[in-house]
């Protein structure tokens, strides 16, 4: 490779190593104290108050006392603070789609005021205060809830990619610092799943690797970086494991059929890594894995899983969860009341986002009454989830501060320790060409493929670094028309970068354009370089393309960072942290696991 030009960040990058400063933050309080008031606070609870802990759900809406009529269907109430007071919920997770996370002040707002209702007093000044929960799935990368300004980062493969432990902590580090200042004390992160099949709908990306090793080391040090550094929950997902499905559980009931000694090789390294670094929560996945139990039941509801498993076997003593109960995957077999009920019984602590609330604390309350679930069993379920609560400081430090916002979430430290992350992940597969770096200087650069922001993300960069630059997007399953459009755009540019996502996905592109977009652009006399911008599969579907890079997410600071790269600025560093089959023969490895070009 040719020389490299200074980074235009290099002013920021000092400040980068500064970021974990007095990090290593012990648990809270005493065990003393911990004990006290877990347990002083459990001999005051009421049945329904105990009940009301097991509940972590969704509310809609983006001020706590403002009333949402999406909530009355699910609720009977439609405030999200009235959501709370009338189930004493143990938590409340966060997404988008639910209004909840607009932006840092309203989160801040939202978090402190769902507080407020979890900890106002009740029956008569006698009930205990128990502070809520608030929970988000903010893995970075592909599943990523709260947006910028909050400090964004490529995700697990990427990381994988990256092979630092140290950068791995750090960006759990700031995501989690980022999450407490807006309220949130527990991230459902990291995704825990080796990414075996590359045909994976449903994880993918969010995988840290296929090599069990290397997923372990990384889980290690990112729920180092929640927990310690960051002050949130960590919850590692999904228990036995899904990496190796070409199945969806939120659409079908996935089947994986590791054998045990499969299980304890692939499946089983990165949760065992992170119950030996102390994680607070574990997430079951809805699915089957008939060598650790052949019922035909969805690990959620396995006895054999959740309890002889994960608890006997693993020794795991922390908060067990489901995934989410909308999901198809666990219930095909059920009604919601009763998936309930065996989650509970087969060793869950927390039932996450159950469709039919009413019906399900009902039968709950019955189970408990007649005794398929023990007064004991109840107790102890209770007594880990406050337990984390007071781990967490959510006890003597329930709400955010609304003053430190801005001090924290997105500062020109965090979003440096971004880009330095991100600079060590973007992947040069193939260069046959010596298409990188190229010369932005009066060059014609056209920008085409999928993701309208992702473009215009790249372009900007490129366009600061002297290009000219023009853009044609077409999609994730592009038309004849759109391929023919972009041919044209393509024989006025010198050079054309080509982003293509998941282009093997025939759920998504089932007429292969994305392909054929790419194989139209070889045929122009434009130098052509494509960027995969999530899976780092794509190159499978055209071979002949001389020059290929991977960025595994396609955010603003994986852009930012692929630009660097093909401008010279950053040496490409990543590796594989997969092997790359060939499309028609899974047996064969096309690019393996480590490969990638180097300056």
């Amino acid at each position: 490779m040719p020389g490299f030009r200074p980074s235009r960040r290099s002013t920021l990058a000092g400040g980068a190593a500064a970021v974990l400063a007095g990090a290593a933050t012990p648990a809270h309080g005493t065990a003393a104290g911990e004990h006290g008031w877990v347990t002083s606070t459990l001999k005051r609870m009421s049945l329904e108050e105990k009940i009301g802990q097991l509940f972590v759900q969704h509310v809609y809406g983006s001020d706590a006392e403002t009333a949402d009529e999406r909530n009355v269907p699910l609720y009977g109430v439609g405030a999200p603070a009235e959501v709370v007071r009338k189930y004493h919920l143990g938590g409340i997770c966060y997404f988008a789609w639910t209004d909840s996370v607009e932006d840092p002040d309203q989160i801040t707002a939202l978090s402190n005021g769902l507080q407020r209702a979890a900890l106002g007093r009740r029956g008569g000044g006698r009930s205990p205060r128990v502070p809520l929960t608030i929970s988000v799935d903010q893995e970075q990368g592909p599943v990523t809830r709260i947006g910028p300004p909050a400090t964004q980062f490529p995700g697990s493969m990427a990381l994988g990619a990256g092979r630092s432990s140290r950068d791995a902590r750090r960006a759990a580090a700031i995501t989690g610092r980022e999450l407490h200042a807006m309220g949130i004390s527990m991230d459902f992160a990291p995704v825990c799943d080796v990414n075996v099949n590359p045909l994976n709908p449903v994880i993918g990306t969010r995988s840290f690797s296929s090599d069990p090793t290397l997923a372990a080391t990384l889980t290690s040090a990112q729920v180092e970086g929640y927990q310690r550094d960051g002050r949130v929950s960590s919850a590692a997902k999904h228990f036995p494991g899904h990496g190796d499905t070409d199945t969806d559980s939120h659409v079908g009931f996935p089947v994986i059929t590791h054998s045990r000694e499969e299980w304890e090789r692939l499946d089983a390294p990165p949760f065992k890594a992170a119950i030996r670094s102390g994680i607070d929560m574990i997430m079951t996945a809805h699915l089957s894995m008939p060598a650790l139990d052949d019922s035909g039941d969805p690990a959620t509801l396995s006895e054999a899983v959740v309890t002889g498993l994960l608890r006997e076997e693993l020794g795991f003593e922390g908060v067990v969860i489901t995934d989410s109960l909308r999901m198809d995957g666990v219930r095909e077999e059920y009604g919601d009341g009763e998936v309930a009920v065996r989650a509970l019984t087969a060793g869950v602590d927390q039932l996450l986002m159950t469709p039919a609330m009413d019906e399900a604390l009902a039968a709950v309350r019955t189970a408990v009454e007649d005794g398929t679930i023990s007064r004991r069993s109840l107790d102890d379920k209770v007594r880990r989830v406050l337990t984390v609560k007071y781990r967490r400081g959510l006890v003597d430090r329930p709400y955010a501060d609304p003053d430190e916002v801005d001090s924290v979430v997105g500062t020109r430290r965090h979003l440096a320790v971004a880009d330095d992350v991100t600079d060590r992940t973007t992947t040069l597969v193939k260069d046959d060409a010596s298409a990188v770096p190229l010369d932005p200087d009066g060059s014609s650069v056209l920008l085409t493929g999928y993701g309208s922001e992702t473009l215009k993300a790249l372009a900007a960069a490129l366009t600061d670094a002297g290009a000219r630059t023009s853009t044609e997007v077409t999609g994730e399953a592009p038309s004849d028309d759109d391929i023919a459009a972009a041919v044209a755009a393509a024989k006025k540019a010198d050079t054309v970068v080509v982003t293509t996502m998941k282009a093997g996905d025939t759920a998504t592109d089932e007429q292969g354009g994305q392909a054929k977009l790419v194989k139209q652009l070889l045929k122009t006399d434009a130098t052509v370089i494509v960027l995969a911008v999530r899976d780092p599969y794509d190159i499978n579907q055209f071979t002949d393309a001389p020059t290929y890079l991977a960025t595994y997410v396609d955010n603003a600071v994986a852009m930012e960072a692929a630009a660097r790269v093909l401008l010279g600025e950053v040496a490409p560093q990543g590796k594989l942290p997969v092997d790359i089959p060939e499309a028609d023969d899974p047996d064969t490895v096309l690019y393996p696991f480590g490969h990638g070009l180097t300056g």
